[in-house]
């Protein structure tokens, strides 16, 4: 094989081959297309977001100012990113959506184990959604072990310690977060100093908002194209989506707010 024949290109940097024929549509509809390509590019994100949000809890652990904002700002940019993709999908109709739908067989967004990963590292414990993956798989290996880590929150509260304002850790991290009232006095300190810790808390607020927000236009996509019908692999599709809208990940961000 010559030099030139191993060179690297952008196509092969990029893994394009790859990459542009990992899209099998199951039927002849126009439409399938968009669907399949719209949730590689969720996954890819996903993945992005959890190297970002993996990184931001390393400098949150080593009290690192300035590499946390700007790690916690690129993953809100990413987050936005996501939650735009949205507008591409809603032009699906809902005819659109149910000439295929049927050949979707059993498979479903609730079995997205990157997207039940980023709930753990953003706090959600939800041991329920274990239930979705093969019991010798590696997509349930990897959540079980996002569900027992230590997730944002519990690095943002070793960040506060690192400043100087002391709040209790968390023993149990496999436990909900629950809002804790020494954690909202230490917070309200931290708005007080208005220094570099009151920037992370505010992007860790809107890290928090951006991901509600996301939920948000996720549930009315799905209303507006399957109304209340069953969800695809038999979730229960809007009410269960529905019942997720508005769980702060972070809720003593939320707390402290009343008492500013």
């Amino acid at each position: 094989m010559s030099d030139s024949e191993n060179e690297l290109t952008y196509s092969s940097y990029l893994a394009l081959d790859e990459v542009l024929a990992a899209q099998h549509p199951r039927s002849d509809e126009h439409d399938e297309m968009l669907f399949i390509v719209i949730h590689q590019v969720y996954e890819l994100w996903f993945k992005q977001m959890l190297h970002e949000l993996n990184e931001a809890g390393r400098r949150l652990d080593n009290g690192d100012t300035h590499h946390v904002l700007r790690t916690l700002r690129r993953s809100l940019s990413i987050l936005k990113v996501a939650v735009a993709n949205i507008d591409v999908l809603e032009t699906m109709t809902p005819t659109q959506f149910n000439s295929f739908r049927s050949r979707l067989d059993s498979s479903s967004g609730f079995q997205s184990a990157q997207f039940r990963e980023l709930e753990a590292v953003l706090g959600r414990r939800d041991r329920k959604v274990l239930g979705f993956y093969s019991p010798d798989g590696e997509e349930l290996r990897r959540i079980n072990t996002a569900l027992t880590s230590p997730g944002l929150w519990d690095h943002f509260l070793n960040y506060l310690n690192a400043h100087g304002y002391q709040v209790p850790v968390r023993d149990d991290l496999g436990a909900p977060i629950e809002p804790n009232s020494h954690v909202q006095d230490a917070l309200g300190r931290v708005y007080e100093d208005d220094g570099g810790p009151s920037l992370v808390t505010e992007q860790l607020v809107d890290l928090d908002e951006g991901f509600q927000e996301w939920r948000y236009r996720h549930v009315m996509m799905v209303k507006r194209t399957i109304g209340d019908k069953t969800g695809t692999g038999g979730s229960s599709g809007v009410d269960y989506l529905r019942s997720t809208i508005f769980n702060s990940a972070f809720p003593d961000l939320w707390a402290v707010r009343s008492q500013l």
